[in-house]
């Protein structure tokens, strides 16, 4: 069985980025933008309510605080300063989840903070200290052999591994930073080819053309890619057609 993730709930005010009504038709959990590189309370509160509605598991997608930047610049933020952002958006987020009648079920950080917590142990170590400070042990959603994982790990959470369909991968198994030309896979049938080895083989092609194997529980789709919707429902189509089961994993 394998998950399929899409950031969603990437608006704010009159601005719409990701079409969630089209996306929440495909996938199996949302990670929601919690208002800190992209959402606001009415866009959290619609996302909930139609997440809820299509039985769709709702996550925090959580930030630097970088509305401007869209949550993808580098930051330097104090542990105990992010631990405490990372609960408030948590918080947030989770009031609209049980207006909704569901709840928030696990973490994902977005962006720039996902791609720091790979690495940096002391700013994964705030992300966990901060998915503690919310209440409940939510499940954490990162990179495989990530210094986030193992910090989840340790503080007794749920470590949920997780693979990039529409990314590009270095020979180690981290994704190609975003200003590198390729970092992002746009053509529809390489994605849906991605996605299937990725579920079925646990691996992918790196840009050198080597196989790396990747053991990921959710595999995602970006909600921000052109035609993202179009491609999830391939994805979830190919899934089907290959015999893997799609489910939630929380």
């Amino acid at each position: 069985m394998i998950d399929l993730n899409a950031d969603l709930g990437e608006g704010f005010g009159r601005w719409t980025l990701t079409d969630d009504d089209a996306l929440l038709s495909v996938v199996t959990s949302a990670n929601v933008a919690c208002g800190f590189h992209a959402g606001d309370p009415s866009v959290m509160r619609r996302v909930c309510d139609l997440a809820a509605e299509r039985g769709v598991r709702i996550g925090a997608q959580v930030s630097y605080r970088d509305l401007a930047g869209f949550g993808r610049r580098a930051m330097d933020v104090p542990g105990e300063e992010l631990a405490a952002e990372i609960a408030y958006q948590i918080g947030a987020l989770r009031v609209f989840a049980q207006a909704a009648g569901t709840d928030v079920v696990y973490v994902k950080p977005h962006g720039a903070l996902y791609n720091r917590t790979v690495h940096d142990a002391e700013q994964a170590a705030a992300v966990v200290a901060g998915v503690r400070l919310a209440g409940g042990a939510l499940p954490v959603l990162g990179l495989p052999g990530s210094r986030l994982l193992a910090a989840a790990q340790e503080a007794g959470l749920t470590a949920v591994p997780e693979a990039f369909a529409d990314r590009a991968y270095t020979p180690a198994g981290t994704l190609v930073p975003r200003r590198e030309p390729g970092a992002v896979v746009t053509d529809e049938d390489a994605v849906v080819r991605r996605a299937l080895a990725l579920a079925v083989e646990g691996a992918v092609e790196a840009v050198d053309g080597t196989t790396v194997p990747v053991a990921a529980r959710s595999l995602c789709v970006h909600g921000d890619t052109p035609g993202a919707a179009r491609i999830a429902a391939r994805v979830r189509e190919a899934l089907d057609a290959a015999g893997v089961e799609v489910g939630a994993f929380a």
